[in-house]
């Protein structure tokens, strides 16, 4: 509403571009991500929209950066959690605890809690204390029979710290307790109970032959996407000084956001997918 007519909409679309694309195609997010940003960088939603792009995207400094931003302006900490665990794709899971146990969370309503709480056992799993990392999932959201949009997650990242432990039949129980709430599949509990039990999937389509076996392949047709929408309206916002961010957001921090840290690797976090 901030925004002249023309340019909110223009705005808009490559917002609805990042929506689309960014669990498919998070590079794709981005690019779009980017033009918001240049259209409009004193909007919170795009800075916070340029932050989850980033953030899918493994640019876990940039990500931090633009929510920090978002906060600045908003005033919320609604994005606390997922600050955090940018920490932790940086490679500093201290610090991810050290917000674990600010004030901002006991700000967060029960779902960035129990995000929060996600964040913090993936902290302590990246600093090899696997025990302490089932302690911290273990709580009343954890043994609640209720199901909530975050049971399934919580429950398969139990069951996966259960594992890593070495744990195999309770991780067992709580992979099937994961598959029960988890209704839009939103994880791979089912894969990892049917790994445990030596099930193993066969294409059903395979043809023996005896010169060749060939599996029976899906073409999906994928319909071109958009190229980012540019701006034609004579009024663009000015990119916000990226210097003054900085400032302000070490300040608010209390540390410094490397410029060269994009973290990559089988310990990426997953405090905002699965712990």
């Amino acid at each position: 509403m901030s925004l002249p007519k023309g340019l909110a909409e223009d705005v808009a679309k490559n917002l609805v571009m990042v929506a689309r694309l960014i669990d498919e195609d998070p590079e794709g997010a981005y690019g779009y991500s980017k033009v918001a940003l240049r259209l409009a960088s004193r909007v919170a939603a795009v800075r916070e929209a340029a932050g989850f792009a980033a953030y899918a995207s493994q640019k876990y400094s940039e990500a931090l950066a633009e929510f920090r931003a978002a906060r600045r302006m908003t005033g919320g900490v609604d994005l606390w959690p997922v600050m955090a665990d940018c920490e932790r794709g940086l490679g500093r899971p201290e610090k991810a605890l050290d917000m674990a146990g600010a004030p901002e969370v006991q700000k967060l309503d029960k779902p960035g809690q129990v995000e929060m709480r996600l964040v913090a056992a993936g902290a302590r799993r990246d600093m090899g204390q696997i025990e302490a990392s089932i302690v911290t999932l273990q709580g009343p959201e954890l043994a609640s029979n209720s199901m909530q949009p975050w049971t399934a997650r919580l429950r398969y990242a139990y069951a996966d710290a259960l594992l890593a432990a070495g744990r195999e039949g309770e991780a067992r129980e709580w992979f099937a307790k994961a598959i029960e709430s988890d209704k839009d599949g939103s994880t791979d509990a089912s894969d990892r109970l049917a790994e445990l039990d030596g099930v193993a999937f066969v294409d059903a389509f395979v043809e023996d032959d005896d010169e060749d076996e060939t599996a029976s392949v899906t073409t999906v047709t994928v319909t071109d996407v958009p190229a980012p929408i540019e701006s034609e309206s004579d009024t663009v916002a000015e990119f916000d000084d990226e210097d003054d961010d900085e400032d302000e957001d070490e300040a608010l921090e209390n540390g410094p956001t490397p410029d060269d840290a994009d973290a990559d690797g089988d310990d990426a976090p997953k405090g905002a997918s699965q712990g």
